[in-house]
């Protein structure tokens, strides 16, 4: 069995249901950066930063044509990110972009895990 990851109709609530769940996602996953970093952090702040970089990724994925627009739109997203991180939290650039790497981590980590779990659902037997 095959898993389509993409259907054919592409309307603008689905995009707006897809940067909804990958910023919810990403405020999740920044809120655990920010904590296993500085320890314990408001919840808003992940909130804040987290429909930052998706939307940078809801952006670039959206209108890149070739793979290098892919790799710059993701350290435009890192980028922005590291900005986020420091506004919100008020650390210096060194402790963001730590944060920032862990955030990074984290949501690669999770994301496979998260992935994994759903095609497995998806691809068993009814």
């Amino acid at each position: 069995m095959v898993l389509a990851l993409q259907s054919g109709d592409v309307t603008p609530l689905a995009i707006a249901g897809t940067f909804a769940v990958f910023a919810l996602f990403l405020s999740v996953t920044a809120h655990i950066a920010a904590r296993n970093v500085l320890g314990d952090v408001p919840v808003r702040n992940g909130f804040l930063v987290g429909p930052v970089p998706a939307a940078v990724s809801i952006v670039v994925s959206t209108f890149a044509e070739r793979d290098a627009l892919l790799f710059g739109g993701l350290l435009l997203a890192l980028v922005l990110d590291g900005a986020a991180i420091a506004y919100v939290y008020g650390e210096s650039r060194k402790l963001s972009a730590y944060i920032t790497f862990i955030h990074f981590v984290v949501s690669v980590i999770l994301g496979t895990i998260l992935f994994g779990i759903w095609a497995l659902a998806m691809s068993a037997p009814a």
